[in-house]
């Protein structure tokens, strides 16, 4: 018996990956046999029945073939107007809308300004105050806002110009131009609790091209396979129908690489949320509880945050409706806590100077920050010296986009003992930054919070955007531990864990967190952040952290 030829059997091979070839390989394959090398987005483009999730498909099993190779990758980000972007498209910038009626009415009174229902409070805030510090208004006598120098409102012109040309597209970057990207790059939401004008988002994009088995496969399937006569499969209506006759169909290739069966897991980001909950453990800690659903004297008063605080304003905090006031918390403590925010109670303090709603306090909401958990850890008369942590969800309004999220996790401690200083805090930070986050770079900047004195911003170094916020922290005020009865220093802090989690995962955008991808999944499972799984790969950011006050918002870890 005769051995086959080399030349047979490769005519053989392709005869076998002629038979077997999916309807959707034989599109792609017919667009290749014009452009021997496309891109996914070009083979989109000129067969635009194929949606995006064929198009991977069908490539996925050309390149297990051998019949395409990869031959680069991109990544092409474009640009687009969020829902802000959109409603000044359609009613100017706030600056300019009071900018007109200053030059159409003449002076107008800042308190009127105020009252204007076109506009949130913290838009109205944010136009007269870039009005005033631009020069192009100022406030004269009588609390007047009149135009000063109009000139100085060129730029925002210029910025409601590319909002108007913009309009409902979605431009790649590359086509604008210099001063489109610079004014993009400033006005788009990426780590600013500010809302953003312009959204940016990134995509990979890869290319291919033919390789020398696509030239015989080709030929075969131009002389006697138009693609239209083949078929997936037989099916129970081509047998009663007899449809099936004359149909040539494709053959099943049992060379192809079975499907991956992987066995389940826990999710990689619990997996990190308890690894970081022993390691707490580990370190001597106790762990602190308190309810998602949360009164407002736990999650503000008891943290000496007036009530007349701009983080406590509706759109940042989720009430709880037709909820019962809370009765729960004793009346001494809300007295104590009265007295310190009106007068300074026993701290020395001079207080807030307003009338305490005690009523108000019993409110519910939906816990905006970890440290109310502290709050209550305190109230209940801690151990001391004594060291606690809570790993809590907290829930604060905000869009979701690559690192915002309405619900998001804190890492959340207290430590509290004769000997603790500053410089403790400071230690446990770098410590935190390091082993929980595997920060290289870490460093403090000094920083705001209405219960802490003197406090710190903790900022970690990312590969990819620079030095990025993890978290506040700082000494707690005497306004906030004496009426809770404790009188030793006490340090806290709350660290965005969401941010961390993606550093220690390699994940670059928050709602990769909770992704129903499978494969991107197991990828992260191998990369937990664990001392076993290697630490982290890539770098991102995510939310969380102490509340500060900031354009009147519950702002966090830049959250």
């Amino acid at each position: 018996m005769q051995c086959p030829t080399t030349e047979e059997r490769d005519d053989a091979h392709v005869a076998r990956l002629r038979e077997g070839l999916h309807p959707l390989e034989r599109r792609v394959l017919a667009l290749f046999g014009v452009t021997p090398a496309l891109s996914e987005d070009e083979i989109g483009g000129r067969d635009p029945s194929l949606n995006a999730a064929q198009i991977s498909m069908a490539i996925g099993w050309l390149l297990a073939k051998g019949v395409i190779a990869q031959t680069g990758e991109r990544e092409d980000v474009f640009v687009s107007l969020t829902e802000t972007g959109l409603h000044y498209a359609q009613r100017r910038h706030p600056v300019l809308r009071i900018a007109d009626d200053l030059l159409h009415r003449g002076p107008i009174a800042v308190r009127e300004i105020q009252q204007r229902a076109d506009m949130e409070a913290e838009e109205k805030s944010a136009a007269v105050g870039f009005l005033k510090e631009s020069g192009a208004a100022r406030v004269a006598q009588g609390g007047l806002l009149e135009i000063a120098d109009a000139s100085q409102l060129t730029g925002v012109e210029c910025l409601q110009q590319l909002i108007q040309r913009m309009g409902n597209q979605t431009r790649a970057w590359a086509t604008l131009a210099p001063d489109e990207q610079e004014a993009i790059s400033s006005h788009h939401r990426k780590r600013s609790k500010a809302k953003g004008i312009f959204r940016v988002d990134t995509r990979r994009v890869r290319a291919f091209a033919v390789t020398p088995i696509f030239g015989p496969l080709r030929a075969q399937m131009d002389v006697s396979d138009p693609a239209e006569e083949w078929g997936g499969g037989v099916t129970p209506e081509m047998l009663k129908t007899g449809a099936w006759q004359g149909r040539t169909f494709r053959k099943y290739n049992i060379q192809l690489p079975a499907p991956r069966v992987s066995g389940g897991q826990t999710h990689p980001y619990k997996n990190f949320l308890d690894t970081v909950k022993w390691k707490f453990v580990a370190m001597g800690f106790v762990q602190m509880r308190g309810p998602l659903v949360e009164s407002e004297f736990w999650n503000m008063d008891a943290l000496y945050m007036p009530q007349f605080h701009p983080a406590r304003a509706i759109h940042d905090v989720y009430f709880v409706k037709d909820s019962p006031l809370d009765k729960t918390i004793p009346e001494d403590v809300i007295a104590r806590v009265a007295a310190t925010h009106q007068t300074g109670g026993t701290t020395g303090s001079r207080g807030w100077r307003y009338p305490f709603d005690a009523q108000r306090t019993r409110r519910r909401i939906l816990r905006s920050q970890g440290t109310a958990v502290s709050a209550r850890t305190l109230g209940a008369l801690p151990r001391v010296p004594g060291k606690y942590f809570s790993i809590a969800r907290c829930f604060r309004y905000d869009a979701v986009d690559a690192t915002h999220a309405p619900d998001f996790f804190q890492v959340e401690g207290i430590v509290l003992g004769q000997e603790i200083r500053f410089t403790t805090l400071l230690g446990l930070l770098t410590l935190f930054a390091k082993e929980i986050a595997h920060a290289q770079d870490v460093r403090f900047l000094p920083a705001y919070f209405p219960f802490t004195e003197p406090s710190v911003e903790m900022h970690a170094r990312h590969p990819q955007l620079g030095w990025m916020e993890l978290g506040g922290a700082g000494l707690f005020r005497p306004e906030v531990t004496e009426p809770l009865g404790v009188d030793v220093p006490v340090i806290a802090w709350g660290l965005g864990l969401d941010r961390m989690a993606m550093v220690a995962l390699g994940i670059s955008d928050i709602r990769a967190l909770f992704s129903p991808d499978l494969d991107f999944i197991r990828a992260c499972g191998s990369a937990d952040g664990s001392p076993a799984s290697g630490g982290r790969r890539r770098a991102s950011a995510g939310a969380g952290g102490f509340s500060k006050p900031q354009r009147g918002a519950n702002v966090g870890v830049t959250h």
